[in-house]
């Protein structure tokens, strides 16, 4: 996906492509490092420069990003005497040794700016301001350490730490945040660096899926530059899938797409990527100024209104650029600070009207090219379509008929239990709970904690006399934890460091007691990640019983590390035939802890593909072997989620939340680089019971177009760039409003669904016509965009032939449909 995710990038108006470095993924296990596949970073440099642009290296090496451990490896916690993050001998030794193999492999590479390449610049560390105080003065020496260990590996290019407003020498200090207008570094020597813009969050399984405005974001981003920024960068512009186990905690879910403007299956997000590329292409046409002037000329122009002018000075004349006939000397940024209300503003003589919560460039200190509250982008409206079959040829199939768009579908899975016992001569009895990432070394989320207990008749009287039923009591546990007696699963307990009260029902005689803790990922973020762990933590004891509470601290208990289909790679297509799988029964019960299988052919065509795993409880999921992730279908709040989403005012991570009362995540991206033309096997683990008769794959697109671009709003940013209007053939005044629609690669517009030229209202999918409307509207757009990837309308009454309603801001309003192109994109592969 890398070509075609950096090329939307680039379309899209950035200059820099970041990344950061994963120590986990590069560095496995000590001294073996792994530079292949999804981890090839030299690759990836090379595409990010052959592509034109530059690439900003986060080493860190500790990262956070939502990732397992924060992109430790979990070995580092062996190290012995190891503290992170802080001034530690052994914790120095690995970090220097994992940041210098980088920077050494980029150098041998020639990624380096100076040796040609891409790498513009490199981070260490992240975010250390905001857990250095917990450090003392240890946390201050590791600062000071960091940066000359960093400065010395001679890479020759800039170093950055983010959030660090100590950041030593030169070693450029930048904001993180949702706002960085303000933010200034710690020398006057050092630019103003925005190493992550929030532009949305990520998500919790169980939670709201967080949503950033587009007028918002922009809003931020030009005020950044407004106020004398220098570097900003999308954090996320492309947040992708946290395959396999890689997603952090507490409890991330697997989808890392963070509403950024290129999707976790690397389609646009509009109108957030359109509106975004159209700011951008408005301040580059200010660069000449920008980079210019030392800083900006404030002028205040109201109580919550301000421009900042950028002039060149004289001996700068040499870099103007003709602009319609003249040479640009001075661009503007108009502020509306107020949070409700709309200004009219005089600047240099000349009146403007600001939008709330809005700026509005002026390359040439006098036209508006954008402003930031006025969306002209369209908006892409996403869909799944076209249910697939899942099935099998590998046994007599049960039939499962489903009509859907004229598609039958045959599906037949096989099953497999997992032992809710002990399965392999790697197990071992020891005294007392041992603490869980000791033992797993995070080779699984699982580990099993297997006993026996004793239950006398005594017992059984004083509990049906008493009314009262024993008790699994742990003092704190984390992530999930499931008590089995006798092989039957009693209960389930989820949460991060809590409480545990489980009752529990015995019979009279031996009893096997089975707490089988699990990790939902690694805590990622915080100090003293060392120290976090996992599984139980105080009392673990029986409560209950009639001689008083049983201390399972004082027991032998036989440890198991992770599931047996996990260790014999029943998932993988070399291995899967030995698990002894049997056919499924359609009408069989939903059953915990047990492995499905099936085969499905590759979906015809090019759109990214979707596993639909709503049917489901908890558990994984492979495809030919590649893990897909978690799933999980905890349902979010019903609450929380406005109807109307309002830009203006400072976004949080709870502002215009959606998706309340449906689960977090039912679609899993399945790449199609991971897929065969057919026969492609799913392999599924089921912890808590689901239907896998209704999983299905499908094609993620966007089906449905729409936009709404009024009289008001400017000409499109890209007119300003047309070589007659730079040449002054064509005047600031000849210049009209646009809509702009175009479908994803391979498709054509094939219907249009909606067109009003007049006072169209509502929003996409719910457009109605107004009290005005020229009655040419839909003929005049299908005329213009049937049968095309991309069309233009002009917004005038001369395109529509008169004026529908005089005196009134017209608008008009589409929603088109997008298709395949007939006989492209429908070959196998």
């Amino acid at each position: 996906m890398w070509p075609d995710l950096i090329a939307k990038s680039k379309e899209g108006g950035a200059d820099v492509i970041q990344t950061y470095a994963f120590w986990s993924g590069h560095e496995p296990k000590r001294g073996q490092y792994n530079f292949e596949g999804r981890y090839d970073i030299v690759k990836f440099a090379n595409l990010v420069g052959a592509s034109g642009l530059y690439l900003h290296l986060r080493i860190g090496p500790y990262v956070c990003a939502e990732w397992n451990f924060g992109g430790f490896p979990v070995w580092l916690r062996d190290i012995p005497g190891i503290e992170f993050r802080t001034d530690n001998a052994p914790f120095k030794e690995e970090m220097q040794r994992f940041v210098k193999k980088m920077v050494d492999l980029m150098r041998e590479e020639k990624l380096f700016s100076w040796q040609g390449g891409p790498i513009i610049m490199l981070q260490i560390e992240n975010e250390y301001g905001n857990i250095e105080s917990s450090f003392g003065q240890k946390g201050k020496e590791y600062v000071k350490w960091a940066a000359e260990m960093a400065l010395g590996l001679g890479a020759g290019v800039p170093w950055v730490m983010c959030k660090q407003v100590d950041a030593p020498g030169s070693v450029i200090d930048a904001c993180n945040g949702y706002y960085c207008d303000g933010y200034r570094p710690n020398s006057y020597n050092k630019p103003t660096l925005w190493t992550e813009d929030w532009d949305g969050w990520y998500a919790s399984w169980g939670g709201r899926l967080p949503h950033r405005p587009v007028e918002d974001l922009a809003f931020a981003v030009a005020r950044f530059y407004q106020r004398g920024g220098s570097f900003q960068n999308y954090y996320m512009y492309f947040g992708g899938t946290n395959f396999g186990r890689t997603s952090g905690g507490p409890f991330y879910i697997t989808s890392y797409d963070y509403d950024a403007p290129i999707d976790e299956y690397g389609l646009l997000s509009d109108p957030k990527w359109g509106h975004l590329k159209d700011l951008h292409a408005a301040i580059k046409l200010c660069e000449p100024a920008l980079v210019a002037a030392d800083s900006p000329h404030y002028i205040k122009l109201g109580p919550n209104q301000e421009a900042h002018v950028y002039r060149m000075k004289a001996h700068h004349e040499g870099l103007n650029f003709t602009w319609y006939g003249t040479q640009i000397s001075c661009s503007a940024f108009l502020a509306n600070i107020d949070q409700h209300k709309a200004a009219s503003v005089t600047f240099l003589g000349q009146k403007y009207n600001l939008p709330p919560w809005s700026v509005s460039i002026l390359p040439d200190c006098r036209n508006v090219v954008f402003n930031t509250a006025k969306v002209g982008a369209q908006t892409t409206i996403k869909s799944v379509e076209f249910d697939l079959p899942l099935y099998s040829g590998i046994s007599t199939r049960q039939q499962l008929i489903t009509k859907n768009e004229d598609l039958f579908i045959t599906k037949s899975w096989m099953t497999v239990k997992e032992p809710i016992s002990v399965w392999s001569e790697n197990n071992f009895t020891v005294q007392g709970i041992l603490e869980h990432l000791n033992v797993t070394k995070d080779l699984s989320d699982y580990l099993w904690h297997i006993t026996r207990i004793f239950v006398s008749d005594d017992d059984i009287s004083f509990w049906e006399e008493s009314k009262i039923s024993p008790a699994v009591a742990i003092d704190s546990m984390r992530d999930v934890l499931r008590v089995f007696v006798n092989g039957q699963l009693t209960g389930s307990v989820i949460g991060h460091w809590v409480k545990v009260e489980q009752p529990v029902k015995f019979l009279k005689g031996y009893n096997d007691l089975v707490l089988l803790s699990q990790t939902v990922g690694l805590q990622n973020y915080g100090a003293l990640l060392e120290r976090d762990g996992a599984g139980f933590r105080g009392q673990v004891k029986l409560t209950g019983f009639k001689n008083g509470d049983v201390d399972l601290t004082k027991l032998l208990w036989t440890y198991q590390v992770g599931l047996k289909g996990e260790f014999l790679k029943i998932y993988t297509i070399e291995e899967n035939e030995k698990a002894g799988w049997a056919e499924l029964s359609l009408d069989a019960y939903p059953s915990t802890f047990t492995w499905y299988k099936t085969y499905f052919d590759n979906p015809a065509g090019t759109d990214p593909v979707a596993l639909d795993l709503g049917s489901m409880g908890k558990g994984q999921a492979w495809v030919n072997g590649h893990h897909i992730g978690r799933y999980w279908t905890l349902v979010a709040p019903k609450d929380g989620c406005q109807e109307i989403c309002d830009y203006r005012g400072a976004y949080n991570s709870n502002k215009c939340s959606t998706n309340c009362g449906k689960p977090t995540q039912t679609w899993y991206h399945i790449p199609r680089s991971w897929l065969q033309a057919s026969s492609n096997l799913l392999v599924i683990l089921e912890e808590t019971g689901g239907n896998p008769f209704e999983i299905s794959i499908k094609l993620r697109a966007t089906r449905v177009i729409c936009a709404q671009v009024s009289e008001s709003h400017y000409p499109p940013v890209q007119k300003w760039f047309d070589p007659d209007f730079i040449d002054g053939k064509i005047a600031v005044n000849d210049l009209r409003p646009e809509m702009h629609l175009q479908c994803q690669d391979g498709m054509m517009i094939t219907s249009i669904e909606f067109a009003s030229y007049g006072t169209p209202q509502g929003s996409c999918q719910s457009f109605a016509r107004g009290n005005c409307h020229a009655a040419n509207s839909l003929s005049i757009v299908s005329e213009g965009c049937l049968g095309k990837n991309s069309c233009s309308i002009g917004i005038s009454n001369l395109i529509f032939g008169s004026d529908p309603c005089r005196g009134v801001t017209k608008t008009l309003a589409v929603e088109a449909r997008c298709r395949s192109l007939p006989n492209a994109g429908f070959s196998q592969f």
